[in-house]
């Protein structure tokens, strides 16, 4: 059965957009200005426990929704270049 051209069970989220993969349309959702705990891992190259040390000792902002953390882009970006070591 279909409603709107969806399948019941099917979500939006989940088909490709119009020429493009179903991995593709979910990458506006990776793009946006927040990341979960565990993209700022894979960023940093470090454990999901780091990334909720940081967090928790105030090295690194988060907005929390409901029981998840979300950390904007800049901040990573931020708490990056701040550990950068420059020699000299």
């Amino acid at each position: 059965m279909t409603v709107d051209g969806l399948a019941l069970g099917d979500s939006a989220v989940d088909r490709p957009g119009p020429g493009g993969s179903a991995r593709e349309a979910g990458a506006d959702v990776v793009s946006g200005p927040f990341l979960t705990v565990a993209e700022v891992a894979r960023r940093m190259r470090v454990s999901k426990m780091t990334v909720y040390r940081l967090v928790h000792s105030g090295e690194l902002p988060a907005n929390r929704f409901g029981r998840t953390f979300r950390v904007q882009r800049g901040a990573v970006e931020d708490l990056i270049e701040a550990a950068r070591y420059r020699a000299g």
